[in-house]
């Protein structure tokens, strides 16, 4: 999805998001590591990613989610020697989010106004509390989930070494200045590998 297209349709007025469920409408940055950073997916060379077999199977089976889940879309991708980053997009049709909303108070993500929802659908446990337990389809840690296990499952049925960390890290992505922002720090991420945060050295050498 281009920075064009997003505009503010997935503006979210909140930086604290554990009332926000993540199967809901908009963009979300993701990034997923690997177990103890071993740099399983490659190297970089001359601020370029050179991908192992492990590598290619994580950039085939990534831009495949859209294939196997429902109203995807992806931003942009990038695969380091030890995580990934990626914009996953959920993009479901209008009623199909309303359907969706089960929290007392939250916010229509298609127009920002605030909703009223009945009583009955108030629960004591936040949405964003639910966020790494793959409730239902379509949900961020169900498609992420998804992708981890695939990749993992081919990798081992080639024999190719790998495994992931358990968790992964997501981020509400709120407005479209920020989603510029991390569309070029995902671009940019192999040439400024040198002081990236997730950088660790290569104990296969």
């Amino acid at each position: 999805m281009s920075q064009g297209k997003f505009q503010n349709k997935y503006r979210i007025p909140s930086i604290r998001a554990q009332w926000w469920d993540y199967g809901w409408n908009g963009a979300y940055f993701i990034t997923i590591c690997t177990q103890d950073r071993e740099h399983y997916f490659g190297e970089i060379k001359d601020d370029k990613m050179i991908l192992s077999r492990v590598g290619v199977i994580a950039d085939i089976l990534w831009h495949q989610i859209p294939v196997h889940q429902k109203n995807i879309e992806l931003g942009d991708f990038v695969i380091m020697p030890n995580h990934i980053h990626g914009i996953l997009i959920i993009d479901k049709p209008l009623e199909n989010v309303m359907h969706d909303v089960d929290v007392e108070t939250g916010h229509d993500v298609e127009t920002g106004h605030a909703l009223s929802l009945p009583s009955s659908l108030s629960s004591p446990v936040l949405p964003g509390a639910k966020r790494f337990q793959n409730i239902g389809k379509n949900t961020i840690s169900s498609i992420v989930g998804s992708y981890k296990s695939a990749v993992t499952k081919h990798a081992n049925r080639l024999g190719y070494p790998h495994q992931w960390q358990k968790l992964f890290h997501d981020i509400i992505i709120r407005d479209n200045n920020a989603y510029q922002q991390i569309s070029d720090y995902i671009i940019s991420n192999p040439e400024n590998w040198a002081k990236d945060k997730f950088k660790t050295d290569d104990k296969s050498k």
